[in-house]
C-alpha cells in the first residue's frame, strides 16, 4: 500500500501548518529529514534535506493501530509559511513509495481499518462543516460513535431473533422442546419501539444539520422586508413604501440561540394581475408552507390572509412605531418587540431541536425505515395461526441488512466515493 501525505491545515499564510503522513513508509519518510522521536512524544526537530535546513518543526509519530488511520502515521507541524510548506511537500513527493493523498483518503483508510464506522465518517464531515453550536454538538455525538454503538446493540438483538427462527427451520423435522415464538416476538417488539423512537427524532436532527427555515408572511407593505433586516441586523432586503416591492423569496442565514436558521422574506400575499408578482406570491406561498415555522406579520388584528397560521406559528402586529403600545407589536424601524420575537423563534425551534435523534442523514433515515418495515412484516407473520419461519427469517434478514448499511458494513462503495469527495485532501 502507498504511503500518502497532504497538508492537513488550511492553505495560505498561518502561524502553523500541519503535514500528515500515513502508510507503511511514513516513519521512514520523516527519518529522511531528521532523527525520529519516540512514538507519541512530540519533539522539536530541524528538517534537513541535502544539507539545507528547510524548517524547525514539531514532529509526532504514531504507531500502527494507534493512529487516526490505523496505520503508521506522522505529523510535521511547520511554520505556516507557504514557502516552507511547498519545500517540504516537494521533497515528500520525490520520495519512493509516497504520493499525495486524494480527497478524504485519510478518513477512508480509517474506515477501512476499522477505526471509524460510516456513521462516524458522516459525523466527522458534519463536524467540519458545523457553523452553529447545535450543529457541532449533534455532529460530535455521531462522530464519537453514539449511533454506531446504538446500531450494534440493535443488531445483536436482531441476530438473536434471527438465530432463534433459523433454529426452527434447521430442526423442523425434529422435536424442538421450546417454542421460540414468544421470545422472538418480544425481541422484535423491543426493537420496533427503539427504532420508531429514533425515527421520530430524525426530522429534527436533519433540520439541526441543514438549518431551520422561518418564513415571514404577510400582506403587501406590511413591513416584512424591514422586519427581516431588523432580525438579520443588516440591509438584506430592499424596503419601500410601494406595495409589492419584494417579488421573489429573499433568504438570510443567521444563528439564533446556537441553531442555524434561514429567514425567508416572501412576497406580499394578495391576488394580482401582474404576472411577475403572481409568480412571486406563488413561490412565497410554497416556501412558507414548507417552512419549519412562520411569522405572520399583520397590519390589523382581524386581518385575513391567503395562508392561515398553524398551531406553533407566531403572529405579531407590524409597524409598532405607528400602532403604539399594542401587545405583540413589533417594529423593524425602531426595534420595538424584536428581541421578544427572536426569543419566541428561538424557544419554538429549541423545542424541536431537543427531540433530535442521531439520524443526521437522509440515507440513515431511509435505512432505518427499511429496518422497521422488515420488523413489522416479521411481527405480522408471527401473529398468524400458522407461522412460516422461512418468511419471518427473510424479513429479519432485510432488517439486519438495513441496519448494517447504516454503519457501512455492506454495500456502500458508491456512497463512500460521494462522502469522501466532500473532504479536503488532508482529511
Amino acid at each position: 500500500m502507498d504511503t500518502i501525505f497532504a497538508l492537513a491545515s488550511a492553505r495560505g499564510k498561518a502561524g502553523v501548518a500541519v503535514i500528515r503522513l500515513s502508510g507503511p513508509s511514513a516513519h521512514w519518510a520523516v527519518a529522511q529529514f531528521c532523527a525520529l522521536p519516540p512514538v507519541r512524544q512530540a519533539a522539536l526537530r530541524r528538517l534537513v534535506w541535502n544539507g539545507e535546513v528547510l524548517d524547525e518543526a514539531l514532529v509526532l509519530l504514531f504507531a500502527e493501530g494507534a493512529s487516526f488511520t490505523g496505520e503508521p502515521s506522522a505529523e510535521l507541524q511547520l511554520h505556516g509559511s507557504s514557502a516552507v510548506v511547498t519545500s517540504v511537500l516537494r521533497v515528500l513527493s520525490g520520495l519512493e513509495g509516497l504520493r499525495l493523498a486524494e480527497a478524504g483518503e485519510f478518513t477512508r483508510r480509517a474506515l477501512e481499518n476499522g477505526r471509524l464506522d460510516l456513521a462516524q465518517v458522516e459525523g466527522l464531515a458534519d463536524l467540519i462543516d458545523a457553523e452553529t453550536e447545535a450543529q457541532r454538538r449533534q455532529a460530535m455525538r455521531v462522530f464519537s460513535g453514539a449511533l454506531g454503538r446504538r446500531v450494534e446493540a440493535w443488531r445483536l438483538d436482531l441476530v438473536r431473533a434471527a438465530a432463534l427462527i433459523e433454529a426452527t427451520i434447521d430442526f423442523a423435522d425434529e422435536d424442538v422442546p421450546v417454542d421460540v415464538t414468544p421470545e422472538v416476538r418480544a425481541l422484535i417488539e423491543k426493537l420496533l419501539a427503539a427504532l420508531r423512537t429514533e425515527l421520530a427524532g430524525a426530522k429534527a436532527a436533519e433540520r439541526v444539520r441543514d438549518g431551520f427555515e422561518v418564513a415571514i408572511v404577510g400582506l403587501p407593505n406590511a413591513g416584512k422586508s424591514t422586519l427581516l433586516n431588523a432580525l438579520a441586523g443588516r440591509e438584506a432586503a430592499i424596503t419601500s413604501e410601494v406595495a409589492g416591492t419584494t417579488r421573489d423569496v429573499i433568504e438570510v442565514r443567521m444563528d439564533i440561540s446556537g441553531l442555524s436558521v434561514t429567514l425567508l422574506d416572501t412576497a406580499g400575499l394578495r391576488e394580482s394581475s401582474d404576472v411577475v408578482e403572481r409568480i412571486g406570491v406563488e413561490r412565497g406561498l410554497a416556501r412558507a408552507r414548507a417552512a419549519d415555522l412562520r411569522v405572520f406579520l399583520q397590519t390589523a388584528p382581524d386581518e385575513v390572509m391567503m395562508l392561515e397560521p398553524e398551531m406553533d406559528d407566531i403572529v405579531v402586529l407590524g409597524k409598532a412605531d405607528t400602532t403604539g403600545g399594542v401587545d405583540r407589536a413589533v417594529s423593524g424601524k425602531t426595534g420595538v418587540g424584536i428581541d421578544r420575537l427572536v426569543g419566541e423563534i428561538a424557544e419554538r425551534l429549541e423545542a424541536r431541536a431537543a427531540s433530535a435523534g442521531l439520524l443526521i442523514r437522509e440515507r440513515q433515515r431511509i435505512a432505518m425505515q427499511r429496518a422497521v418495515l422488515g420488523l413489522e412484516a416479521a411481527l405480522d407473520r408471527l401473529k398468524l395461526a400458522t407461522v412460516m419461519p422461512e418468511l419471518v427469517a427473510a424479513d429479519l434478514r432485510i432488517s439486519l441488512r438495513a441496519l448494517e448499511m447504516m454503519v457501512g458494513r455492506i454495500d456502500v462503495e458508491n456512497l463512500l466515493d460521494e462522502i469522501f469527495s466532500s473532504f479536503c485532501i488532508g482529511k
